[in-house]
């Protein structure tokens, strides 16, 4: 079954194939209930749904969690994916991955691999991963990565507590022989809207990392691609998040439940489908929480009216909510928003926020 006319099929489908990880990293966009083992889909399950996301016409598959790699089947997924023809991406922290686990990948065919990275220095690394020893293991299994023949991206997701190193970064990803950064400022939603006075940065602070990763691209122009997400906290206008709802990208969570963003749960008065109970195709297509606001029917002014509405596609609705306590509201990114002015003060309280210490993204309790 194919997408609805003038509906173009999602670009990608990002399987969280669970929870688990054994970093606790405060910024983690995962939700605050976490699930567990007991609840994850099947090996089946999954391959039904890489099936149903190639039926579809989705392009990539990104396996992603948690940390996907605790999961022993990962393999068979990447087999089962790759026969599907499907492009396949990893996204891990590296963290419990040895030598004989990356050849193992590359036997399954996997494709590409994205390696997290919390810092350059090793001790601010393990604080905000929450565990020991993090980024010696990292070094170890980038170098792996690329022996294997991989393509490397390091994702360096950045925040007030680490940005003075924002520069290391950059020079260790060319050190390492990565094709690609993604240098990545905090995303406030799940456990990053919790920690959010203890990570959010200066506009100093962000208008200095605007100007190194501009720099480092005309420098490295040829050697490395360097991606740049900034905070939308700061903005004038909000990103087309997600390239518009429900227009590009599907997330299934380690349960199984269909989301059209990461974050998309925190909307309660939505009902999203599960794929152990309806086809991806059906709920791509028909379902409730898909379709509620995609396009451009849905909006409020100054959205409706706004040149920019099929650019930006009203931005981002887990934020009006967060923000302005309203999904179907204006974002408060966008400076015509009436909340607009109240998230500047917000993001520069936080940013000149004393805070430093994090809670701790936790699968079996919320730390307080």
């Amino acid at each position: 079954m194919s997408a609805l006319a003038g509906l173009a099929p999602p670009l990608a489908v990002l399987a969280e194939l669970t929870h688990r990880c054994p970093l606790q990293c405060p910024y983690c966009s995962n939700p605050l209930e976490l699930v567990g083992k007991e609840r994850e889909l099947s090996t089946d399950v999954w391959k039904r749904v890489i099936d149903e996301a190639a039926a579809l016409g989705a392009l990539q598959i990104h396996f992603s969690g948690g940390e996907p790699t605790v999961r022993r089947d990962l393999e068979d997924l990447i087999r089962h994916a790759r026969a599907a023809d499907l492009y396949t991406n990893l996204i891990t922290s590296g963290i419990g991955v040895d030598e004989a686990r990356v050849k193992s990948l590359a036997e399954a065919g996997l494709d590409h691999i994205q390696l997290s990275l919390q810092d350059t220095d090793a001790l601010s690394a393990d604080r905000i991963a929450g565990t020991r020893n993090s980024l010696q293991k990292k070094l170890a299994v980038a170098g792996w990565i690329r022996a294997a023949g991989f393509p490397l991206t390091l994702n360096a997701v950045v925040h007030r507590q680490n940005l003075e190193r924002l520069e290391a970064m950059i020079e260790l990803a060319v050190e390492l022989g990565a094709q690609r950064l993604e240098v990545a400022h905090v995303q406030y939603y799940g456990w990053a809207l919790t920690n959010r006075a203890a990570l959010m940065p200066s506009r100093a602070q962000l208008d200095r990392a605007t100007e190194i990763v501009e720099q480092a691209r005309r420098t490295l122009t040829g050697r490395l691609i360097i991606d740049y997400v900034v905070p939308d906290y700061y903005a004038q206008r909000p990103k087309a998040c997600m390239g518009g709802w429900g227009r590009r990208f599907i997330n299934i969570t380690p349960e199984g439940r269909a989301l059209p963003c990461h974050a998309a749960e925190t909307i309660e008065t939505l009902h999203f489908d599960n794929v152990v109970d309806r086809s991806l195709a059906e709920i791509w297509n028909q379902s409730s929480a898909f379709t509620r606001f995609r396009g451009t029917a849905w909006m409020p002014e100054p959205c409706r009216s706004c040149d920019r509405r099929e650019t930006d596609w009203g931005g981002c609705r887990c934020q009006a909510l967060a923000l302005a306590g309203d999904a179907e509201l204006t974002d408060p990114a966008c400076a015509l928003s009436p909340h607009h002015d109240a998230m500047r003060a917000m993001a520069e309280a936080d940013a000149a926020s004393s805070e430093t210490e994090f809670t701790y993204r936790r699968l079996k309790a919320r730390a307080t």
